[in-house]
């Protein structure tokens, strides 16, 4: 028996070592973490249960026969993460490269099905040279197998990629499909294509970095969500995020003990506003002064940063804002950030958060460059993605809601459950100075009579009144009980039951 206990010993150390202690220092050489490293950051401490730690891969071709290592390059289980049933699996780079094979798929779809079937979020590792070149088509089935099970997952349990080395070809499009994908800095990199084939058929001369690193990602694509320094603050950030998410979309996010009261009034909310009504101000410290603590986790912040998209918590639980930024574009909405948040309130909708808008938005970015972009259908997406929402919804206008825009930024129109302005909201078609010019073309040579007109416009319609007087806003609230009025909507909406026209699936503006 003791034989038998030692052979299990040295066979788990085995496996442990993945591709070998020399390939191990190669890896922290460049400042990167192992795969299992990796995971014990990941997990509270003691709680990872290992599967399939002594799978090894069945190609015989190219004299891999003769190369095989326990865990063929993957390693995958669950634990918790404070607390919380989570499933994960990490590429092991030491190994053959974290390449994928048809074995090392397997193993992550062993996972991935686990995760659907008891309802916890899966998150994915990955640090890997791409598909196994040695297993040829069954490498590439792999791939297929795994997107088939995250778009099966998706809108389900909650799906998280961390970017911690490359990441090409083929293996970009799991995390892609996946809720949100996060990269390391300088030490990982995405793209269909590599430099090379780059230079060979566009002859551009590109770096990783430049096509494919985490600037790119974050600030140009919108593949990524968020960028961190290193393994370690990655891992830390992703476990703070997993505390805002619901283990599925069955189960509520968790709510969580906090000492900042739900009734709080904040009084410097009252001069948050400029006199001037085209100078901006900063949106995020609203954001952060409605939040618990002023705890904010933002999604995307370096990408269409006219529009803020985050997760906070108010009286513990956790909630979903979207928000114009007037310190970008005035808080216009464009292409790019219509696309931002339509996709994050479609995630809270899947997964029961509620949402809060903010909203100061002059309208829609005008231009040829916006229009032939498709700004039309892109618009479409996010109010398609508030209309079709059925969580507690709840809205707050601070200043501007012009035109088409105020349409789409979660109003009563779109099934807004609670929607407030403050006194400074000004809803209307357009900004004063515009209406006139169109409402009184033919006096435009006097320029004291359309001052006169446009200080009219503004007296009539530069306010919330006109709308609150049609029951298109709920309550013209002191900027100061923001806090408090949201609070107490969400407790009231929190039995909330809504639901659309049956059907197999909606077809939104893609």
């Amino acid at each position: 028996m003791n034989t038998i206990l030692e052979v299990l010993s040295e066979k788990r150390e085995a496996a442990r070592l993945g591709g070998g202690q020399h390939r191990i220092d190669a890896q922290h050489k460049k400042g990167k973490l192992t795969a299992r490293e990796r995971l014990e950051l990941l997990f509270d401490e003691g709680s990872f249960e290992e599967y399939d730690m002594f799978v090894t891969h069945r190609c015989q071709d190219f004299g891999l026969d003769e190369q095989s290592y326990m865990g063929d390059g993957v390693v995958t289980g669950h634990g918790t993460v404070n607390g919380r049933l989570v499933y994960a699996f990490s590429q092991d780079f030491t190994v053959f490269g974290g390449s994928l094979s048809e074995t090392h798929a397997q193993k992550i779809c062993k996972v991935m099905d686990a995760a659907v079937q008891n309802g916890a979020p899966i998150i994915g590792l990955n640090d890997s040279g791409g598909a196994r070149i040695q297993e040829g088509v069954a490498a590439l089935g792999g791939y297929a197998d795994i997107f088939l099970k995250n778009t099966l997952a998706s809108g389900s349990v909650p799906q998280i990629s961390l970017i911690m080395g490359p990441c090409a070809g083929g293996a970009v499009y799991s995390p892609a499909i996946t809720d949100f994908t996060f990269m390391v800095r300088d030490s990982s990199y995405m793209f269909v294509t590599g430099p090379d084939v780059v230079k060979t058929v566009t002859n551009e001369t590109v770096t990783q970095e430049e096509l494919g690193g985490a600037s790119a990602h974050t600030k140009k694509s919108s593949v990524a969500d968020g960028a961190f320094e290193n393994d370690v603050e990655a891992i830390s950030e992703i476990r703070r995020l997993i505390d805002f998410l619901p283990l599925s979309a069955l189960e509520k996010a968790p709510k969580r003990p906090t000492f900042d009261q739900s009734d709080r009034i904040e009084m410097s909310l009252d001069t948050l506003i400029p006199a001037n009504p085209n100078a901006p101000y900063d949106m995020k410290e609203l954001v952060e002064k409605i939040a618990d603590e002023g705890d904010v986790f933002e999604i995307k912040p370096d990408y269409a940063q006219n529009i803020i998209t985050a997760f906070i918590r108010i009286g513990g639980e956790t909630v979903g804002v979207v928000a114009n930024q007037p310190m970008a574009l005035a808080g216009c909405l464009d292409i790019n950030s219509a696309r931002k948040a339509a996709r994050f309130v479609r995630f809270c909708d899947a997964f029961n958060i509620p949402i809060v808008t903010l909203v100061d938005v002059p309208g829609f970015l005008p231009g040829t460059a916006q229009e032939h972009g498709g700004i039309i259908v892109h618009g479409a997406k996010l109010l398609f993605a508030y209309a079709e929402a059925t969580v507690p919804k709840v809205t707050v206008i601070t200043r501007k809601a012009y035109g088409g825009a105020y349409d789409v930024m979660s109003s009563k129109h779109l099934r807004g459950d609670v929607n407030y302005a403050w006194p400074t909201a000004e809803i209307a078609v357009m900004g004063a100075k515009g209406a006139v010019e169109i409402l009184y073309r033919s006096e435009l040579g006097d320029p004291e009579k359309i001052q006169k007109r446009i200080s009219d416009y503004e007296d009539r319609f530069a306010n919330p009144f006109v709308a609150a007087s049609r029951g298109y806003v709920d309550e013209v609230i002191m900027p100061h009980s923001t806090r408090r009025r949201i609070a107490h909507s969400l407790q009231v909406l929190k039995k909330k039951k809504q639901q659309n026209p049956p059907k197999k699936h909606d077809n939104i503006p893609l």
